[in-house]
């Protein structure tokens, strides 16, 4: 079957009738360090990678121009695992691969939840949801029974050689990470019952650090040197090839999935402040609560989605609700909103973004702690040890332009006070 068929699959069921019937398969994936600035899908800049595969995703599904995250790895992925802003699970910042912190096993899980369908489900790829002093057998705590992946933020030393987990022993992996977790995601749906839907949440690693050259079959960059200060010279060419790199093997993997396969594609958190070129200016992002570090590149396609773009807001605590919506699960409230209406051509109930970062950790430098909230074009940041600042996102995207710092009019005033004043009531929820 052709990657075009797939991708322009479309039926007359809405979602929530698929739920009760047919029961779609689910493929959830996630590019690590990929902001806009880093999909063609997206008119943010003009340094994207090729990535055909993606590009006919975003030509034949639902691109979503209102998309967030949290600033950095671990509490993006917290946030999908339990539908729950950072405040309410205590993840708020990246772990270190040696911390003693992490998501608890107590909370309920996506995974958790799926075991109440007729879902198999599984994770491969990179974990981060935990250091290495919660013990390798995180993911089964959390309802994985089945994983396989890097459990550490990076590749370490590098993605030929590497250090992984196989249900909750240490492996040591010489594949390169991105074919790796293809071909391990690729058998894995391949040994489902044909009878049975699936969920499957893909987490590569790529395009994440440490930057290299891939293997010379997925990209298109030619033969580059390989030397650290070649790399640290031309960074973001290096950064692309991997996108390629990422995109060429999501493309192995869409010819062996079937019709009735909802596809979600999503960043999870800006790109590295090392390509960027600077942008975002002093905003910065990943690591950043501004918009260069959450707002995200994320497109959606399969059966019974109504293909186009949409304005309507969504973020990572919604993948949670949405999908335990699709497979039928029983799932506790969340922070979540339930976007699938969006996805069949409806309107959604989040009328909010809320982001946050935080850490019991030393901020690293491109980190930016503290809180922001976004209500239709505005949105106001509180940056940790400052005042709040209030942006007009329709007229100042890049958010250059503080409407508070030269004197406050009734109108900002009003803004500023009820913005603050949701944030406050999300915050003691």
């Amino acid at each position: 079957m052709t990657l075009r068929k797939i991708l322009l699959t479309t039926c007359l069921a809405t979602l929530p009738m698929l739920a009760q019937a047919d029961q779609p398969n689910i493929l959830l994936i996630i590019a690590d360090d990929m902001g806009l600035d880093a999909s063609a899908c997206y008119a943010v800049g003009n340094q994207q990678a090729k990535m055909p595969n993606i590009q006919a995703m975003c030509d034949g599904g639902l691109v979503f121009d209102n998309a967030y995250s949290a600033p950095v790895c671990t509490p993006t992925r917290a946030t999908i695992m339990t539908g729950q802003y950072s405040f309410r699970t205590g993840t708020g910042g990246a772990i270190p691969s040696d911390g003693n912190n992490g998501l608890s096993p107590d909370v309920t899980s996506l995974f958790d939840v799926l075991k109440g369908t007729e879902y198999s489900a599984n994770l491969i790829g990179k974990w981060h949801l935990a250091g290495a002093d919660a013990g390798m057998n995180h993911p089964a705590e959390l309802g994985v029974s089945d994983y396989w992946g890097l459990y550490k933020g990076g590749a370490n030393p590098s993605y030929w050689e590497w250090r992984g987990v196989d249900n909750g022993t240490p492996i040591d992996v010489t594949e390169y990470a991105t074919t790796a977790f293809t071909d391990r995601a690729i058998d894995w749906i391949g040994a489902q019952d044909a009878d049975r839907p699936w969920f499957l949440w893909l987490a590569y690693n790529a395009p994440h650090t440490p930057f290299h050259l891939p293997p010379a079959h997925l990209h298109s960059a030619g033969d580059l040197p390989t030397d650290e200060d070649s790399i640290k010279a031309d960074q973001l060419t290096y950064y692309n090839a991997m996108l390629e790199a990422l995109d060429s093997e999501i493309g192995r993997l869409f010819s062996t999935l079937d019709d009735d396969t909802i596809v979600m594609f999503i960043g999870d958190n800006g790109s590295p402040n090392q390509v960027t070129r600077g942008f975002y200016g002093d905003h910065g992002a990943k690591g950043s609560i501004y918009e260069g570090g959450t707002h995200v590149p994320f497109v959606v396609t399969g059966p019974g989605i109504d293909a186009g773009r949409t304005d309507a807001f969504v973020q990572t605590t919604d993948l949670f609700t949405t999908i335990a919506g699709i497979t039928g699960a029983d799932a506790l409230a969340t922070h979540g909103v339930d976007f699938a209406p969006v996805l069949a051509g409806g309107t959604t109930q989040r009328d909010h973004i809320y982001v946050e970062h935080f850490s019991e950790y030393e901020p690293k430098t491109s980190d930016v702690f503290g809180w922001a909230l976004r209500m239709g074009d505005h949105k106001l940041v509180a940056v940790e040890g400052a005042e709040p600042v209030l942006y007009d996102l329709a007229a100042d995207p890049m958010e250059a332009v503080d409407l508070l710092a030269d004197g406050i009019t009734d109108d900002e005033a009003a803004i500023r006070d009820s913005l603050q004043s949701r944030a406050d009531a999300i915050r003691a929820n």
